[in-house]
């Protein structure tokens, strides 16, 4: 494996935070354009399919950017870069298991949540626990990278300003 230079934490969810942003004008508009394509007129109706519609959208805006240069505009503005473990670019199906492995972050602390029960504050803080452990995970892989990157057999790596994986 590459001795490429894992990004720091710090850097990894200042990008994510930055995405969150950025994909919620996206979502945005793609639930106006479900809203209007299917004569949405109550926020209940269809709600199953638009569930389905922004899981789809967010899945296309992540696999094109990570096939296409491997960042999305968060990840160049951080200067992040997704790559296998070989280094080289990420292909369709290694961007696609890294997708649905990255909803690890979300679907394990608010499934938690609903078995418990959980009201209010607690509603929030079991997934937020779901996600701190999930980040600080980095800790324990030797490379510093996600459990879902591991999976997925891909890797974050910090990009010079070329655009290239940086060397440590």
């Amino acid at each position: 494996m590459n001795t490429i230079a894992a990004p720091s934490l710090k850097r990894r969810l200042a990008s994510m935070l930055y995405e969150a942003m950025l994909v919620f004008a996206v979502l945005f508009i793609a639930v106006l354009i479900f809203s209007i394509l299917l004569e949405q007129r109550h926020a209940l109706y269809l709600r199953g399919a638009l569930q389905d519609w922004l899981f789809l959208v967010l899945g296309v805006y992540f696999i094109w950017f990570w096939t296409h240069g491997g960042q999305t505009l968060a990840m160049k503005t951080w200067k992040i870069r997704l790559v296998d473990v070989s280094g080289k670019p990420a292909r369709f199906w290694r961007a696609t298991i890294r997708y649905f492995f990255a909803w690890l972050w979300f679907v394990p602390g608010l499934a938690l949540a609903w078995l418990l029960g959980a009201k209010t504050s607690m509603l929030i803080l079991i997934p937020l626990a779901n996600m701190a452990i999930w980040a600080l995970a980095i800790y324990l892989d030797p490379h510093r990278q996600f459990i879902h990157d591991r999976l997925a057999g891909t890797r974050l790596v910090v990009s010079d300003l070329s655009g290239t994986p940086a060397s440590p």
